[in-house]
């Protein structure tokens, strides 16, 4: 097993987890960020941590994000939600999560692929969760990716 085997078996476990803290039937690219966020000594998580978001911090950014997704569609931000169902056994990849893995993997040959190309996938998403709750983060994602293809 290759050292990016390695970090991506356990991103994917990591995100799985957090699919699975959210009630969610899918693993999304924001559950993938925060897996990143989590995983000290990578260079993904240590791009994140620089902009100021460790994982409790992505978690609050994703949060503003869900907060201000309610207010815009004229849903109280107070207003609690019913309790989640039944957790599912195993979620599956959701339609966020599988497009950040094609950019990340198209990207580049399999024995040159590190933590930063899984990172850039997520990151060059221009829609959806993950870059609104940068944006509400104060965070250049466009900066932020540029940092990412470099490093």
């Amino acid at each position: 097993m290759t050292p990016f085997d390695h970090y991506f078996h356990t991103i994917m476990t990591r995100g799985e987890h957090e699919a699975h803290r959210d009630h969610s039937a899918t693993i999304e690219a924001h559950h993938l960020l925060l897996a990143i966020a989590d995983h000290e000594g990578a260079t993904a998580g240590r791009l994140l941590a620089e902009v100021g978001l460790d994982r409790s911090g992505v978690r609050a950014a994703l949060d503003r994000e869900f907060e201000h997704s309610l207010t815009a569609a004229g849903i109280a931000a107070t207003h609690r939600l019913p309790p989640a169902g039944r957790r599912p056994k195993s979620p599956g990849i959701g339609a966020s999560a599988k497009r950040a893995l094609e950019r990340a993997f198209t990207s580049v040959r399999k024995k040159d692929i590190d933590s930063a190309h899984l990172f850039a996938g997520i990151l060059r998403a221009r829609v959806g969760t993950v870059p609104r709750a940068l944006a509400l983060a104060g965070v250049d994602r466009e900066a932020l990716l540029t940092r990412t293809q470099t490093a």
